[in-house]
């Protein structure tokens, strides 16, 4: 799971709320993150790897939505692996990790695991979150037409350069002057909240919005196609909607309970014993919702996956258990691609006409196949039938 309360961990003198649930029932807590991150990260190259009789996904060119969809997955499944690593370490080397605690220490190898691996895995699910609002971003773009292959470098920048910069402000912040002498109070570890919830509260506020924005625009956009608004073009809008719901519902489930795991623990650390009895009731709750957090945020890269592309199937389609000849395979294709049957019985190859035919609608069609990649290629029945994939 990723909590700034990792990083706080190592401070030796660290406040009672993150002793509180750092030390609560460690062996299975670990067990719990290793099982979900471990099961997200098969379940994710499962779901992304090509399956038998489905062909490569249908898209007019390469889109920077959809490599923005792979860098999500990607950005997650490497944060598992942190997850993994970290937690394997916990279980495995409780002697190694119990040398964290120790003040002025000679060895340094304990704190840089700690602060190493939590600066890994909150940077990777930081950039996550901020590869999840260009997504927003280009989406809306891409309706308005104002967005093209080489915004996806604008995005890598801010991406990137934002994650890293919190990331390391928030770190120096937390262990000034230094790791092993961390400042007391609660005021210095803020900063270093804020800047690992600021990406995290920007797509829970600004993708609705964008999401909002763009199946309005979505919808403008089908009418203007053809000039009417059809059962197809109503079902087209309806499926880019319900994609971004499941986007938004996934990342919901899987981060509110930090949020209000993190309200609870700074309450508690309000408190001049959080300790008490009065208090039961809300450690209670902290420490269910910091087991739910080791569940949930690692399996957000296979609930994403889900939301994406929808469950690809068990059959792995490995490129080395291909029997066809590759050239083939490669003349049949060109072949359908470029001859359509009259009802006559003959055929006329239509590839340089087909361009010409549908040149003014070309925009509009790549335009809402970057939207639907992934769910509505499963949907022949509406890919042959609307207006909106008729051209291709």
């Amino acid at each position: 799971m990723a909590s700034p309360r990792l990083e706080t961990f190592c401070c030796p003198n660290r406040d009672a709320a993150t002793r509180l649930v750092l030390t609560f029932q460690p062996e299975v807590f670990c067990g719990v993150c290793i099982g979900s991150a471990s099961a997200s990260l098969l379940l994710s190259i499962l779901q992304l790897l090509p399956k038998k009789g489905q062909g490569p996904r249908k898209m007019p060119k390469a889109s920077s939505s959809t490599t923005i969809l792979l860098l999500i997955s990607a950005c997650d499944m490497l944060g598992c692996l942190g997850i993994i690593f970290r937690s394997t370490i916990w279980l495995g080397f409780p002697g190694f990790v119990a040398n964290i605690s120790v003040v002025n220490g000679t060895d340094v190898w304990p704190a840089a695991f700690c602060v190493g691996s939590a600066m890994w895995i909150q940077l990777l699910y930081s950039a996550g979150f901020w590869w999840l609002f260009c997504y927003a971003v280009d989406s809306y773009l891409v309706v308005r037409r104002s967005a093209g292959l080489s915004t996806i470098v604008l995005y890598h920048m801010m991406t990137w350069g934002l994650a890293i910069l919190l990331c390391v402000e928030g770190i120096a912040m937390l262990y000034y002057p230094s790791v092993s002498s961390c400042e007391n109070g609660l005021e210095h570890a803020i900063p270093h909240y804020v800047t690992t919830y600021v990406p995290l509260i920007l797509v829970l506020l600004a993708n609705p919005i964008l999401f909002s924005r763009t199946v309005t625009a979505v919808a403008s956009l089908l009418k203007g196609r053809q000039g009417i608004y059809t059962e197809n073009e109503r079902r087209l809008g309806t499926e880019i909607k319900v994609r971004f719901f499941k986007i938004m519902l996934v990342f919901v489930i899987c981060w509110s309970s930090n949020i209000i795991n993190e309200s609870l623990l700074f309450y508690l650390e309000t408190q001049p014993d959080i300790n008490g009895s009065p208090l039961k009731s809300v450690r209670n709750a902290a420490l269910i919702t910091w087991i739910i957090m080791g569940v949930l945020n690692p399996m957000q890269g296979f609930l994403f996956t889900l939301a994406f592309y929808g469950w690809t199937g068990w059959k792995v389609d490995l490129p080395w258990r291909k029997s066809e000849i590759p050239w083939e395979s490669l003349s049949t294709s060109n072949a359908a691609e470029n001859a359509y049957a009259l009802p006559g019985g003959n055929s006329v190859n239509f590839h340089d006409s087909k361009k010409a035919a549908v040149a003014p609608n070309h925009q509009t069609d790549e335009t809402l196949s970057m939207l639907s990649e992934g769910n509505l290629a499963s949907d022949d029945r509406l890919t042959r039938n609307s207006p909106v994939y008729q051209g291709w």
